[in-house]
């Protein structure tokens, strides 16, 4: 299997996974500032210019969340359950983190991080205030969700909890704000803990960083 990377929030949730569940994957590192998204070989992979991607053989598979249920089915890991139930709500909430909590997380992170990092002018502040309104709001609702659960789906870690923390370690230098959500932090002290979350990116490319 190759997997197709960059050190981005997307990209960190299918390493994270690969690593802790030690996939025999090869990473190919994709240099999006340079534009090697845009080669026909990797289009021919993913023909959105995106990243990640993964390759198995005929297998081609774009989405990151995609990618790390696969590579959870591949494992026979439970953080893709084998319970069809327990599938539907990690689905859940996959699509609520995608519609909801990350999409507004990413627009914080682009205006505060991105913007600056690239030189793609100053960041807006209305764009700033809209989104943080959201995300507090959307913040919220996974705080009341987690009283009493060590992880999104309770007892067990599920790639669930790696999609939604894709933004946290991002939290402080984008200014993201998680004040008054303590089950919220809590659980991200969970995440945070484990060696995969923390250090995803393969040993070259950590060494490089």
């Amino acid at each position: 299997m190759k997997l197709f990377f960059f050190e981005t929030p997307n990209s960190h949730k299918p390493c994270a996974v690969a690593k802790h569940l030690n996939s025999p994957v090869e990473y190919v590192h994709v240099n999006i500032a340079e534009g090697q998204q845009k080669n026909p070989d990797f289009l021919a992979v993913n023909p959105n210019g995106r990243v990640p991607a993964l390759e198995d053989g005929d297998v081609k598979l774009w989405e990151s969340h995609a990618i790390m249920a696969y590579l959870a089915y591949k494992a026979g890991s439970d953080m893709w359950p084998s319970d069809p139930v327990k599938q539907i709500q990690v689905m859940k909430w996959l699509n609520w983190d995608t519609a909801h909590f990350s999409r507004h997380a990413s627009r914080i992170f682009f205006e505060n991080v991105i913007k600056p990092k690239f030189g793609l002018g100053d960041p807006v502040q209305s764009e700033i205030d809209d989104a943080t309104g959201y995300f507090k709001q959307f913040a919220t609702v996974l705080d009341d969700h987690l009283h009493g659960k060590s992880y999104i789906l309770g007892d067990s870690l599920t790639i669930a909890d790696f999609a939604i923390a894709s933004f946290l370690p991002h939290a402080e230098e984008a200014n993201i704000p998680l004040d008054g959500c303590s089950e919220l932090q809590r659980w991200y002290g969970t995440i945070s803990a484990i060696d995969a979350w923390r250090e995803p990116w393969p040993e070259e490319r950590s060494a490089a960083a």
